[in-house]
């Protein structure tokens, strides 16, 4: 008798992987969600779901009204119109309308009836606090990560008034405006008490990093995050590379945070579309090569928004240890194109990244884009675990759960550890 591990079956695999993949907790590292205490800032409900730009942008193409006559219809209306035009006149097929199908179902609403009111009497019924609970629990999400924004004057007051946060949200660092709004940025700083000027002397470097400071400890934000143009170049003359060279980065390497890096977004393509008017073209990898090398002693926490630099950002992950890839973002979330990428992912970097982050702006959508990356994941998973097995490898049902729980929490928290 050999004293082998025994390979396991095909079917035994994919028991252990679905098990694992639906039980494990995860840890969605990037969201633009809120605690109910930032009022307004928390988005959910049907209407919020059914007036996501995403769907805006689908029911305007759909051609009966364009989008000035949609904007100006009240909520209420709006999320009527694309009820009637995307899910009662058409097949609601497109993944933005699978999404909103599937919140009902896992909410345990009846969808067969096609009853918008039902719907909304629901979520009505429900508190914030309580919908939190609600769509963490469905979305088995354990902590959901923050996108703040000190610019954005509602947000700020928030937090000067030190309103109430969820134990289980934690704060980002948002800081757009400091890499592509200059001079613009310098008026903003100067009218909450920072003397930055234009030029990017040393005294407005001095300022930016007191900035910073100040709102990474009023925060506890555990990252700095920004999102950039296909553009974006590094290193030049540009205030970008002045700014990330003579603040956030020495801040980055004082404070041990990693900077999170979405690059690849043109914004307002078409500005009557308003939020959902940015588009998306192929970056320059070789920018993120060379801030990479050049700040080796410095974490990036980076996504791409193109489908076409996918290959070269696996291939750039593999060359150095300070790139942490994560998510399939915005345009990328789509089944077809998740399966590719957590494909060549798993190939190109084993199970040392973070497949999925849910970039939920309406608090439901963690339910359906968990669930939807879920099945994906599963399947990828399935595979790779049954081509080592047909290899002679014994697979056990404890290393199934470790890689999984490596891709749902533990690789991004290490990360945040990592020095």
């Amino acid at each position: 008798m050999s004293d082998h591990p025994t390979v396991p079956s095909v079917a035994v695999v994919a028991q252990w992987v679905d098990n694992a993949v639906w039980s494990t907790p995860i840890v969605d590292l990037h969201t633009h969600l809120y605690p109910p205490a930032f009022g307004s800032l928390l988005l959910y409900g049907i209407d919020e779901l059914l007036t996501y730009h995403y769907l805006v942008c689908e029911v305007v193409r759909a051609g009966s009204i364009d989008a000035e006559a949609f904007y100006a219809m009240p909520k209420e209306k709006q999320a009527e119109h694309v009820w009637q035009t995307l899910f009662l006149e058409r097949a609601p097929v497109s993944e933005a309308c699978r999404g909103v199908l599937t919140v009902l179902r896992r909410l345990k609403l009846d969808v067969a009836s096609r009853d918008l009111k039902s719907y909304r009497a629901f979520f009505k019924s429900q508190s914030p606090a309580a919908q939190i609970d609600l769509a963490m629990k469905t979305a088995n999400v354990r902590t959901i990560v923050m996108t703040n924004d000190p610019f954005d004057p509602v947000e700020r007051e928030c937090w000067m008034k030190k309103a109430a946060v969820d134990p289980r949200m934690r704060a980002v660092l948002r800081i757009d405006p400091l890499l592509v709004g200059w001079p613009n940025t310098a008026g903003a700083l100067s009218a909450m008490g920072y003397t930055a000027g234009a030029d990017l002397g040393e005294k407005s470097m001095k300022e930016i990093r007191r900035f910073l400071n100040d709102w990474l400890d009023r925060m506890g934000a555990i990252y700095i995050a920004c999102s950039l143009p296909p553009s974006w170049k590094y290193p030049d003359d540009s205030p970008s590379t002045k700014v990330l060279d003579g603040a956030i980065l020495p801040i980055c390497r004082e404070r041990g945070l990693p900077m999170a890096m979405m690059i690849g977004v043109n914004k307002l393509v078409n500005p009557a579309l308003r939020v959902g008017g940015d588009s998306l073209a192929k970056a320059d990898i070789r920018s993120l090569e060379r801030i990479l090398a050049a700040n080796p002693n410095n974490r990036f926490l980076i996504t791409m928004l193109s489908r076409e630099n996918q290959h070269e950002l696996a291939v750039t992950a593999r060359k150095f240890r300070n790139l942490f890839l994560f998510g399939c973002w915005w345009f990328l979330n789509n089944p077809v194109i998740i399966e590719e990428m957590t494909r060549m992912r798993m190939e190109l970097l084993g199970p040392s990244f973070t497949p999925q982050h849910s970039d939920a702006r309406v608090l439901e959508q963690i339910i359906y884009k968990w669930d939807h990356s879920r099945m994906i994941i599963a399947k990828v998973l399935k595979d790779k675990f049954n081509d080592i097995a047909a290899a002679g490898w014994p697979v056990t049902e404890a290393e199934v759960q470790r890689t999984v729980s490596a891709y749902f929490a533990d690789n991004f928290e290490n990360f945040l550890k990592a020095k």
